[in-house]
């Protein structure tokens, strides 16, 4: 049993390993989200205070399996990549997917300076104006930066290959979902353009979609729905002067 440690009303960064443990079957425990001893986020405070384990995780989301502590998502999707057949066998196979996973948090992270260009520590509404101008530059010039770079690798796939590394799918595949949904949810006029123009992505988006484990997950109580407090947020303003090239 896997205890995933995140903040308990959000998807963030956690949703990336939750998406991978859905597909893997893996039975875990996301304990912010429970209640009673030993769990809710008093118990994730533990950890990050330094008082559970002499390698405290800087930040959630981390994964406790047994008596091991593994922070860090693109690190945890490495991990359980391994244990539950998510990553190749080779060793040149999983480098190649962990990088892939890392240009994913790259852009997780220009995602959410989108809404907090200036600190984290304040408000939305105290960064309202460099927001615009955030999200006008990231709409414009680096999304099309990602997602041209994933729609080169899946369009130079051989017949047949449906994912990222071929025939087989990897955690990186369902973090590539997991980005254009929350794009799709952050920015809906300007993903509804770019699905005409990168149609590998979308098609990926809709294969994974309707995977058994992860459409029963989408359905289930346990996929908490996007809002304002996590990484990605609909704010309207943010795409009304942006296109896509």
């Amino acid at each position: 049993m896997y205890e995933l440690y995140y903040w308990p009303t959000i998807q963030g960064r956690g949703e990336f390993v939750r998406l991978a443990l859905e597909e893997a079957a893996a039975p875990y425990r996301d304990v912010a989200r429970e209640s009673g001893r030993g769990a809710g986020v008093a118990s994730l405070l533990h950890f990050l205070q330094g008082r559970a384990t002499e390698q405290p995780p800087f930040a959630p989301p981390f994964l406790r399996a047994g008596r091991l502590i593994v922070g860090q998502t693109a690190n945890i999707l490495q991990f359980l990549g391994s244990r539950h057949a998510l990553a190749p066998n080779s060793e040149s196979g999983r480098l190649w997917t962990h990088e892939l996973q890392l240009t994913i948090a790259d852009l997780v992270a220009e995602v959410h300076d989108t809404h907090h260009p200036i600190a984290v520590s304040q408000y939305y509404e105290d960064q309202k104006k460099e927001a615009r101008r955030k999200a006008a530059d990231f709409l414009k010039n680096r999304m099309p930066k990602y997602l041209g770079y994933f729609e080169k690798i899946l369009g130079s796939k051989r017949s047949g290959d449906r994912y990222l590394l071929g025939a087989k799918l990897t955690y990186a595949d369902l973090s590539l979902f997991q980005i254009v949904a929350g794009l799709t949810y952050a920015f809906p006029n300007t993903m509804e353009r770019a699905a005409r123009k990168y149609r590998h992505i979308f098609a990926l988006h809709a294969r994974i979609q309707q995977r058994p484990r992860i459409a029963a997950y989408l359905k289930s109580p346990r996929r908490i729905p996007f809002n304002e407090d996590g990484i990605f947020r609909h704010y309207p303003e943010l795409e009304n002067t942006s296109r896509v090239k």
